[in-house]
């Protein structure tokens, strides 16, 4: 077949098919145009999932007469100072997406330049362009598109339910409303408004304000603070405590210079980061703004703009790790607040049907009664106070030596008793606090067998018979190059060959069952980012089983002063908040929260 020219309205249609892939995609670029243009407000308005109706409605500059013929024109776009684009300041730059958007459906965009006194219109119907007319229109910029994908039916098939399409149109206004709290959103999808975000300020408390609208207010109770920077890249946002998780990562999120992007990056710095803080198979919640100059990202990889290209991907992600580690240490003992408002919410639906009056065919539970009681009378149906005698916790804890004098004023608060030989019961001035005990000494005991690790090295046992282990060309080469590093991890070993290695030390938590699988996949590791990351999660791995086991256990009775130096360590100790298994390892029930749980306040 010879080789043709395609005609422009061909051209028109390709590139939309790799710009505008559902409704969404419309609405993202449209709301990237409104930010670019500085709104202050932004409106959103679908209809049928977007398929019938995407109106966006800003109070940005707006464009005047010649700017908006311009604007319908492929790849023309008053986003780019010049021809560089490693020098990208704004979220859009390719000047595709208004005449791809014009190629499939009817496209009319409406605009009054601020100090302007003229609005003017241009409609695009399917690529057929009208001339500009007048309109009536605030200062700002009015686009509206009807009848998506009306010139390719074909991918009208590729399309989920209306419910589907308009999650996606949500999602996709969220985000760009959590990069830019100082602007104020709309959305409204049909006849239901969808979403509404006002104006929030332009600090980390605005940030987090409106975080909490999308995110939850839960997510706002128990967020900490994300701040780093190094070698002119910093990041900033905010990250839920160790114990705030959910079943998938929808609610993690990475922006990039005030761009939304999807990027793996982020999961495995996320992932190395909290490390044994969350359960398997639960994730943290999150939202970072990472900020470097232009020339460090390259943002032109994905035509969506959905993706980034690091130039230095490896300083990023240990700038990620590095701030979010030292926000949760900062955390200290910190537990989420959830825990304690679900215990509260389990009394209170026990208390409620405890209450339920009984049926009226149903006779009354049998009460013990004294023997010297006469029966018969109503107001002598009563528990005996006799039956009472017996405490049902252990006193100990008032029976010995007092707590300090200020422990009521510390966090975790002083020791009262122990339940079941298994849960410390602790007051403060303003709440009671339950702890696993079992759970929090793990906790405590692991993070000392860490501190050893780091600060003492790791003991190494040396083998009787050195381990040859066969490996690729590859990996013997990059386990050699990285031979000295290893060493002090405690796995010394040596080119055996040109395919092997021979370890003749190993380290001593490890014993020498597993040296064989733990250098291949070391190897595999080192080819793929450069560090030594298996090895150090299989020493801690073994560090959280010695601490388990090492561990006070639950049904040891504990005396006051041991019950009492366990909260003051818990206090002292980052991440003792929760297990190494990522349970939470204590719940506080705040007073007034009780009161009002048995009708006090």
């Amino acid at each position: 077949m010879a080789i043709r020219q395609l005609s422009p309205e061909m051209v028109n249609r390709i590139a939309a098919g790799e710009v505008v892939e559902r409704p969404a995609s419309v609405v993202k670029e449209l709301v990237e145009n409104a930010l670019d243009a500085g709104a202050s407000e932004i409106e959103v308005v679908t209809a049928a999932g977007g398929l019938s109706l995407i109106r966006v409605t800003d109070d940005g500059i707006g464009m005047d007469k010649s700017d908006l013929a311009f604007s319908v024109e492929r790849h023309a776009t008053s986003k780019l100072a010049s021809d560089d684009l490693l020098q990208i300041h704004t979220l859009g730059f390719r000047g595709e997406a208004l005449p791809s958007i014009g190629a499939i459906a009817q496209l009319t965009i409406a605009s009054r330049p601020r100090g302007g006194r003229d609005a003017f219109e241009i409609m695009v119907d399917r690529g057929s362009r009208h001339d500009l007319r007048p309109a009536a229109l605030n200062p700002g910029t009015r686009v509206e598109v009807r009848d998506l994908f009306s010139a390719t039916p074909a991918r009208l098939k590729f399309l989920k339910s209306e419910r589907a399409e308009n999650m996606a149109v949500s999602e996709a206004v969220k985000r760009l409303a959590m990069a830019h709290p100082h602007v104020g959103f709309s959305l409204t999808m049909g006849e239901r408004t969808g979403l509404r975000l006002p104006r929030c300020a332009s600090n980390p408390d605005g940030m987090l304000e409106r975080l909490g609208r999308i995110m939850g207010r839960e997510f706002m109770t128990d967020a900490v603070p994300i701040s780093g920077g190094r070698d002119g890249v910093s990041v900033r946002g905010f990250a839920g405590l160790p114990t705030l998780h959910r079943p998938d990562a929808a609610l993690q999120f990475l922006f990039v210079n005030g761009r939304p992007v999807r990027d793996k990056l982020v999961i495995g710095a996320v992932r190395a980061a909290y490390g044994d803080l969350v359960p398997k198979g639960r994730h943290p919640l999150l939202a970072l703004f990472v900020e470097l100059p232009p020339e460090e990202v390259d943002v032109n990889v994905h035509p969506a703009k959905v993706e980034v290209r690091f130039r230095d991907s490896g300083a990023v992600r240990g700038l990620l790790i590095g701030a979010l580690r030292h926000a949760l240490e900062t955390a200290g003992f910190r537990a989420s607040a959830q825990g304690g408002a679900r215990t509260l919410e389990t009394l209170a639906q026990t208390v409620a049907v405890a209450a339920q009056p009984a049926r009226a065919d149903a006779p009354p539970p049998p009460l013990p009664l004294s023997p010297d009681r006469a029966r018969g009378f109503a107001e002598d149906r009563q528990v005996p106070f006799d039956a009472f005698a017996m405490p049902t916790a252990d006193s100990n804890a008032h029976d010995e030596a007092p707590a300090a004098p200020d422990a009521m004023q510390r966090p975790l608060g002083a020791a009262r008793a122990q339940l079941h030989e298994t849960y410390i019961v602790a007051q403060t001035e303003t709440s009671v606090v339950i702890v696993d005990q079992h759970a929090a000494h793990e906790r405590l005991v692991y993070e000392r067998l860490k501190r050893a690790l780091a600060n003492g090295g790791v003991a190494r046992q040396a083998l009787l018979i050195p381990a040859v282990v066969e490996v690729g060309d590859d990996e013997a080469l990059v386990l050699d190059e990285k031979a000295a590093e290893l060493a002090e991890l405690g796995l010394v070993l040596e080119r055996f060959g040109p395919a092997a290695v021979a370890v003749r030390e190993a380290p001593a938590l490890l014993g020498t069952s597993s040296v064989d699988g733990l250098v291949k996949d070391l190897a595999a590791d080192l080819l793929a980012d450069g560090t030594a990351t298996p090895l150090r999660e299989r020493l801690e791995a073994v560090a959280s089983r010695m601490a388990c086991h090492g561990s006070v256990r639950a049904g040891r009775r504990l005396t006051a002063p041991e019950m009492n130096a366990l909260l003051r360590e818990m206090e002292a100790t980052p991440f003792s908040g929760q297990c190494n298994h990522g349970r939470p390892t204590y719940v506080e029930l705040k007073l007034s929260d009780i009161e009002r749980l048995f009708g006090r306040k």
